[in-house]
């Protein structure tokens, strides 16, 4: 029996891929129609947003919420893929570490800036991922884009022989890397650096409390409803039952003032309708959920 239409919040284990996870759904949920908001390296851990079913169509707009991690950087040593997981290729050797000259250099990496994601990346270049390409020998130079990190904090400061573990708490915008977080900060303080730990805590609303290992979800899926997950996640417009029947047959709308960002549509009957945005001066549906017979 498939399982019904909403939201899994996984705890994805270490050296799983997010598309592994992914496969262990859809044999769980007893579906192929299942994805996920946001792609987590194999060593992480953490929050991943997994759609099922109808749910599926939230993905695309709750990979852009902001994210929180918990994450530990090795100063000292840099590795080919900015994380533990690539092969070592400097050290510098470092007992300690200023505190004022790292909470500096933190300072400098917070807020609006500009970053080169990690060669080994699923960034695209010419219809290939960088990642392929990079362990081909054709690592390519990827540009720099904008990302927003909201706070960069120091938890702790940890000298492990000739290296420096510095512990910190990251949210940022969409498209940030910690590992180039950790890349950037040992470039800054001139002893290279790279990601040991990486722990994903929230996606937007969805936090760690609420995630559930493979384990317990192979016991029972605990599925978000489709209205209670886009709820959670979404600004709320509440329609009239005329209104959700012209939405659900592509009709558009008077505005409601939200601006372009996605906005939760409700039948009176609490039923989510629609996403919609407003655009040109009317509301319309950026994804439908119902129509009739659904």
């Amino acid at each position: 029996m498939t399982a019904a239409s909403g939201l899994l919040i996984v705890d994805k284990p270490g050296g799983w891929t997010s598309h592994d996870v992914v496969a262990r759904i859809r044999r769980l949920a007893g579906t192929r129609r299942v994805g996920h908001a946001g792609t987590l390296d194999p060593m992480a851990t953490g929050v991943l947003v997994v759609g099922i079913e109808k749910a599926t169509r939230l993905l695309g707009y709750l990979a852009l919420a902001e994210k929180e991690y918990t994450a530990t950087i090795r100063l000292g040593q840099t590795t080919a893929t900015d994380d533990a997981e690539g092969e070592p290729i400097d050290h510098v050797p470092v007992r300690n570490i200023d505190e004022a000259e790292l909470l500096r250099a933190v300072a400098g990496l917070t807020g609006q800036i500009s970053q080169v994601p990690p060669g080994v990346s699923a960034i695209k270049v010419g219809g290939q991922r960088s990642y392929r390409l990079a362990r081909a020998g054709q690592a390519p130079e990827l540009a720099a884009r904008p990302v927003t990190v909201s706070e960069f904090t120091v938890q702790q400061i940890r000298p492990a022989g000739d290296v420096v573990d510095v512990d910190v708490r990251v949210s940022c915008s969409s498209g940030t890397y910690i590992r180039a977080l950790a890349r950037d900060l040992g470039a800054e303080l001139a002893v290279g650096g790279h990601l040991t730990v990486l722990r994903r805590t929230r996606v937007g609303p969805y936090v760690a409390r609420q995630a559930r290992t493979l384990d317990e979800l192979a016991a029972g899926l605990e599925v978000i409803p489709l209205a209670g997950a886009a709820a959670a996640a979404f600004p709320r417009r509440e329609l009239t039952a005329e209104e959700a029947h012209a939405l659900a047959h592509g009709a558009r709308l008077t505005p409601g003032g939200t601006g372009s960002a996605p906005v939760a549509a409700f039948a009176p009957d609490g039923s989510l309708v629609a996403l919609v945005t407003d655009a040109d001066g009317r509301a319309r549906s950026l994804a439908v959920f119902v129509t009739d017979g659904s």
